[in-house]
């Protein structure tokens, strides 16, 4: 049965893989017998997931990228096949929030945030598509949000516009890729603890309001999200697609 979650001689890329969501999913998959290609726009904190990786005696890549330019996508995807071969799937972990009052939001911020975590998850799964959808075999999982499906408030209408589009996205490319064998689903995780949310966690009385609406009764840690990553990328997961898996401690349920 455990072979069934073996990612062995696979390569996966994975975007946002210098920090928090990113690195923990970068190692887990390593872990799980995948190389890893760690794409970041901090190209040494990808670098330091990536040596994390091979001390334990994994194979890792490291790849600075702005996942906002098609080129610098194109050219990490290119790098990916050039060093390994072949290109088994994607994660894309890459994301940015901008918190401001929406009669107050800059558009110069509501398009940075649409462009990295929209856009991004896009050109990232278009390159990847490219060699997958030939080949015949392949999965990718969009990184989205609880905030997809459920309105956060307190000034998150750029980031729940773009996660609201990253789902909307993992549906429309699953239909489209599915008779060439390629799997899209994407996860949706409640609060994470992360530099993303690290302000937030300052605030004790926000914080208490938002576990008092995770039935779990806690803030998720990164590594959590590692055994729902691994299911969809792996051979037990060969019939979900188009799937938006909320790893979310029961909040969606309330």
């Amino acid at each position: 049965m455990s072979s069934q979650f073996d990612l062995t001689d696979r390569v996966i890329v994975v975007t946002g893989a210098g920090q928090g969501i990113g690195r923990a999913l970068a190692l887990g998959i390593a872990a799980a017998g995948a190389a890893v290609a760690c794409l970041d726009l901090n190209g040494p904190a990808a670098e330091e997931t990536a040596a994390m990786i091979r001390r334990a005696g994994g194979s890792a890549l490291t790849l600075p990228v702005d996942v906002r330019d098609a080129d610098q996508v194109e050219r990490a995807i290119t790098e990916t096949m050039s060093r390994y071969h072949r290109l088994d799937g994607l994660v894309t972990a890459a994301g940015i929030t901008v918190r401001t009052p929406a009669v107050e939001f800059d558009p110069a911020d509501w398009r940075r945030v649409i462009e990295v975590n929209l856009v991004g998850t896009f050109l990232c799964a278009q390159a990847v598509g490219k060699r997958l959808v030939p080949a015949g075999r392949g999965s990718i999982v969009f990184i989205a949000s609880i905030a997809a499906l459920a309105a956060m408030g307190r000034g998150n209408t750029a980031y729940t516009a773009s996660k609201g589009g990253v789902v909307a996205l993992a549906r429309e490319l699953a239909v489209e890729w599915a008779p060439y064998g390629v799997r899209v689903n994407a996860l949706a995780p409640c609060h994470v603890r992360t530099p993303l949310i690290e302000p937030i966690l300052q605030d004790p009385d926000l914080t208490a309001r938002l576990i008092a609406n995770i039935p779990r009764g806690r803030i998720a840690e990164p590594e959590e999200l590692i055994g729902p990553t691994v299911f969809l990328l792996s051979d037990a997961a060969t019939l979900v697609t188009g799937h938006i898996l909320a790893a979310d401690g029961g909040f969606l349920a309330r």
